[in-house]
């Protein structure tokens, strides 16, 4: 009995990859025949139905790169930066992908600058997102092993050049495993809260206090990327820039 289970689940599998291919071809094939708007159905479907299975993995990166140019297509900006910001979530070295992202961004309206980020900051931050949290985490780890070896063959042998060589190999090893679980516990906490989010809606303007009848602060425009500080009900208090006021959280929608 077991093994007639074993080989339903295994035609079970076998099935759904050939769907799963089949529908992947089918989005391609709108895509180049131009039925944009189609296209992004088919690719959505094939991520909402990997979320389900809880299967958004790297693998799944290209779908969302397809889901963006989809949408860039469809001229609708947000969810197509939407989906490039995610796609860089599951692989940051998809080139193709941040390049179109950086010129969806472009095309934003806001131009909202943000003195605070001065250039040390900035190649900080894009030195993390360069890779993902699991390939951070596993340098971390073969550094921190260099590490060891080297301190085990400062404190064993007897040559000066092979003590001096192991000293400083493994002080070079244990900065960088430091900085790449630095990075990854970076990145899993940013995954994790999934504060950064996407403005969805046309035009949006922020408010100084979470009610209708709060002052308007300044104005934002869909695609525009900001960072959810705090929420209360319907409203979230966000930050753009060096500006900060409250949105309702049907406006935008988290990375």
């Amino acid at each position: 009995m077991k093994h007639v289970l074993y080989i339903c689940i295994a035609v079970a599998a076998c099935l759904s990859s050939v769907a799963s291919a089949a529908t992947m071809e089918q989005g391609n094939s709108l895509y180049a025949n131009g039925e944009y708007t189609q296209a992004a159905e088919i690719y959505a479907h094939i991520i909402d139905s990997a979320a389900e299975q809880g299967a958004l993995t790297r693998q799944m990166a290209p779908v969302y790169y397809n889901l963006g140019n989809s949408y860039f297509r469809c001229q609708e900006l947000s969810q197509a930066i939407l989906a490039y910001e995610r796609c860089l979530r599951l692989d940051p070295r998809m080139k193709d992908a941040r390049y179109n992202l950086q010129f969806a961004q472009t095309q934003i309206i806001d131009n909202i600058a943000d003195t605070r980020n001065f250039f040390l900051r900035t190649w900080v931050t894009n030195l993390r997102n360069a890779l993902s949290e699991s390939i951070w985490m596993w340098m971390s780890i073969g550094m921190f092993s260099i590490f060891l070896i080297g301190a085990v063959l400062f404190a064993l042998t007897r040559e000066t050049w092979l003590r001096k060589t192991a000293f400083y190999l493994g002080l070079l090893a244990l900065v960088i495993s430091i900085s790449a679980f630095c990075n990854a516990t970076s990145l899993h906490h940013r995954d994790t809260l999934r504060a950064e989010a996407i403005i969805t809606q046309g035009i949006v303007n922020a408010k100084a206090s979470p009610d209708r009848s709060g002052t308007e602060l300044f104005t934002m425009h869909e695609g525009t990327k900001v960072t959810i500080r705090e929420c209360l009900g319907e409203w979230c208090n966000v930050q753009v820039g060096n500006n900060e006021g409250w949105i309702k959280l049907n406006c935008l929608e988290r990375i």
